[in-house]
């Protein structure tokens, strides 16, 4: 069987977001509750070997970049040797970690020898006590001693910023100011509602107008960059500055329309679109005894149901209470 993933619309998917857990040790606000979300039991996560045989039999229809999430990956018992296990599928370009940096740092020398591309650290704030109130958990230290080591590693360092109204926008300009010398790219997220708990009110809506007008006051200029096809930041960089920016629209959504993504949670849900409330359960149908042709033929009529966009993916919700970004993947 010969063929690649592409969706209604024409575009192939050639990026899988794969959570390999959805536990995690921080309790980030935006993310889910302060009590932490209901985690699963380990028996419904995905395996290793069944994620493996996943990524393998996409890669065969055209996935040649994957993307780990959580929860926090770096939870999960023997993450690391998961990741040698995929850095074997010789038809994968890129393996990128989304993380939160508390526990990674006695496994940055092993990741510099795998196919590891990048590491997208979560930092929503520069200061201890801040830290502390967003993720109600006292571990800065730990964070901050991983971007000072990550970022003198051979691995692509990005940092996630989540723009929280009247909490953290304070510090734009301060976490641009960091690209001066670092060459790292600073992500700014606008802020989604998958904490679990169904969308809270905010008094002040940052969206991807308001995050760039307020750092364009902080600098005398600001340059946008050429952004890569189905890039999901617009990036742009301060003129001489050693690093860029960028921001990611992914409540306003205008990043759609050249999507090439695709999502597995951990328990093994197909998520079509992070809006979507999940197409097929894949680990369902794996431990039937299926085999790779079946996987094959499976992926290719679900990916036909890949919604436009966002919107559309999210008023066709069963559900209208949005799950926990831990449980989703990042």
């Amino acid at each position: 069987m010969e063929s690649k993933l592409v969706d209604s619309f024409g575009r192939q998917i050639s990026y899988l977001r794969l959570a390999v857990t959805d536990r995690c040790n921080l309790r980030c606000q935006y993310c889910m509750p302060a009590q932490g979300a209901d985690i699963v039991d380990r028996k419904e996560l995905l395996n290793y070997k069944e994620m493996y045989r996943l990524t393998r039999v996409l890669s065969e229809l055209g996935v040649n970049k994957v993307r780990l999430t959580g929860g926090e990956p770096f939870v999960r018992r023997d993450f690391i040797k998961f990741l040698e296990m995929l850095d074997f599928n010789d038809l994968l370009d890129e393996i990128n970690i989304t993380t939160n940096g508390a526990l990674i740092c006695q496994h940055i020398k092993s990741i510099e020898k795998l196919k590891v591309k990048s590491i997208n650290l979560s930092l929503d704030t520069l200061r201890r006590d801040r830290f502390a109130q967003i993720t109600r958990r006292d571990v800065f230290n730990e964070v901050y001693k991983t971007f000072e080591l990550l970022e003198d590693s051979s691995l692509n360092l990005k940092l996630n910023f989540v723009v929280q109204s009247g909490i953290n926008t304070d510090e734009l300009v301060d976490f641009v100011s960091l690209t001066q010398h670092k060459n790292i790219s600073v992500r700014f997220i606008e802020e989604m509602p998958f904490n679990g708990v169904g969308q809270k009110r905010i008094n002040e809506v940052w969206d991807y107008e308001k995050i760039l007008k307020n750092i364009e006051r902080g600098f005398d200029s600001v340059e946008k960059l050429v952004d890569k096809k189905s890039s999901t930041s617009r990036n742009f960089r301060v003129p001489n500055f050693k690093g860029t920016f960028g921001i990611i629209p992914a409540f306003t959504r205008t990043i759609c329309g050249d999507c090439n993504r695709i999502r597995i949670t951990a328990t093994g849900m197909f998520k079509n679109c992070l809006f979507d409330d999940g197409v097929f359960n894949v680990r369902d149908f794996l431990r039937k005894g299926v085999s790779d042709d079946d996987l094959k033929e499976l992926f290719l009529s679900i990916i036909t149901k890949k919604p436009k966009n966002g919107f559309e993916a999210e008023k066709n919700r069963a559900s209208k209470v949005n799950e926990s970004m831990s449980s989703i993947g990042g």
